[in-house]
């Protein structure tokens, strides 16, 4: 660490008379609006009722003098990144127990009883007494963080105790806090990891403009995720038979996945003009409203997939099919010629990893850029940006039309650009030393 480093980091440790306790209250201050907006918000009341649970889970699950490798993941998403790296650590160390904890309900209520791991639980809150009290009762060799979480109090305490603290598949981007205003607390916090493990070159540049040095571009693992899913694809009989895949004459066929009614402003209405192309919908979240509002979208007749397993010739004559289920995204996509993947229109583009393994082209909205992946396929013309309902047209007719000579060509690329960056968990496997 050169001279000026350590000026830097003197000058913000002083800030931590300030900070650490304004950072506090507002943990505390948010723990208090989950557990009044549990009143009458179902996701913040899992929330709540889970943060309750936490000791009883670890002490069921953990014994005193275990040797705990601890991985937290915020939600689904993440964990699905963490997860190559936790059953690479399970398959080469047997003597660790993988604690896995969450911080969202989404996560936990989906992977709760994950196999990969000993104990799974929620993160308590990041208030000091909470910290404490957790690294106590689990004493960790090890903790590991996927992507994006940050927790001041945890990171200190890590630090303090001296447990090794890593964070896997990070990204970084110039609007973000850390480097918004130079000398910020936050720069303070990442100096707290012990190796930090970024997707792309970018990203080590920028943690390098606040004197991050701990760095090693690694790659994302969630493209290892992908290839160990694909290995791993499930048959769906019902979708082989609506859209009739690998056959000679079969119709051409768009997958839209993780789709929200913005996503299906912009393509319904090509599909209403193009009877003869297939459509398979994967609705983000869905309930009897949200399905019945879906299925009168499309005026050449859709179907659920729950109405195709009590009736086989529920198909017959309909254009689309929607998927009223989940966890089979994933391996649906294999049955598909054209992937749109949803969210780009909304809060944020989903996987498009999951689509793209598959050697098909893939088509998303434009709030996508917080995802490297979205950048790097566009330019090697594998992914698609569309940003309104004409824009989609164009593709469309130029992806799904009769001539397949552009899909093919496009879905190559993305395919090529998957295997293209695995072996990231390989890579941060043995930069941590196992």
């Amino acid at each position: 660490m050169t001279g000026k480093d350590v000026r830097i980091v003197a000058e913000e440790a002083s800030r931590q008379i300030l900070e650490a306790p304004l950072y506090t209250a507002g943990i505390a201050l948010y723990r208090f609006g989950v557990r009044v907006a549990g009143l009458h918000n179902t996701k913040a009341r899992k929330l709540d009722r889970g943060q309750k649970e936490i000791w009883h889970r670890l002490e069921t699950d953990l014994n005193p003098g275990d040797r705990v490798i601890w991985v937290h993941a915020a939600s689904l998403g993440e964990f699905e990144q963490g997860r190559p790296l936790i059953e690479k650590i399970r398959a080469g160390h047997p003597e660790f127990k993988i604690l896995l904890t969450f911080f969202s309900p989404s996560g936990y209520e989906v992977r709760s009883h994950y196999e990969g791991a000993d104990c799974v639980c929620y993160l308590p809150f990041d208030t000091p007494a909470r910290v404490k009290r957790f690294i106590d009762t689990v004493n960790p060799e090890m903790a590991i963080f996927v992507k994006y979480e940050i927790w001041r109090n945890y990171l200190h305490e890590l630090y303090t105790r001296g447990i090794p603290t890593y964070l896997i598949s990070a990204a970084f981007r110039p609007d973000q806090y850390f480097f918004r205003h130079r000398g910020s607390w936050y720069g303070l916090w990442l100096r707290w990891y012990r190796r930090i493990f970024v997707q792309d070159e970018r990203s080590r540049e920028l943690l390098d403009t606040i004197h991050i040095h701990n760095v090693d571009v690694c790659g994302d693992t969630r493209f290892d995720r992908v290839s160990q899913i694909r290995a791993m694809q499930k048959e769906i009989p019902e979708l082989q038979a609506f859209t009739r895949h690998g056959e000679p004459d079969a119709p051409a066929t768009m997958m839209a996945g993780s789709s929200w009614e913005t996503d299906e402003d912009v393509y319904a209405g090509w599909f209403n003009a193009h009877p003869e192309v297939k459509l398979v919908i994967a609705p983000h979240e869905f309930d009897e409203k949200r399905l019945e509002t879906l299925k009168s979208r499309f005026t050449n007749g859709a179907v659920l997939m729950s109405e195709i397993k009590k009736d086989p010739h529920a198909a017959d004559n309909c254009q689309v099919l929607i998927m009223d289920c989940f966890g089979l995204l994933s391996s649906a996509y294999a049955y598909c010629d054209v992937a749109y993947v949803g969210g780009g229109f909304g809060a944020g583009m989903h996987n498009i990893n999951e689509a793209a393994v598959y050697d098909i082209p893939v088509i998303y909205g434009p709030n996508n850029r917080k995802f490297i992946e979205a950048r790097e396929m566009a330019e090697c013309g594998g992914g698609i940006e569309v940003t309104s309902e004409e824009e989609f047209r164009t593709v469309a007719d130029m992806l799904l039309g009769l001539d397949d000579t552009e899909r093919k060509r496009r879905g190559d690329a993305a395919g090529h650009y998957i295997r293209s960056k695995t072996g990231a968990t390989d890579k941060i496997y043995s930069a941590i030393g196992f």
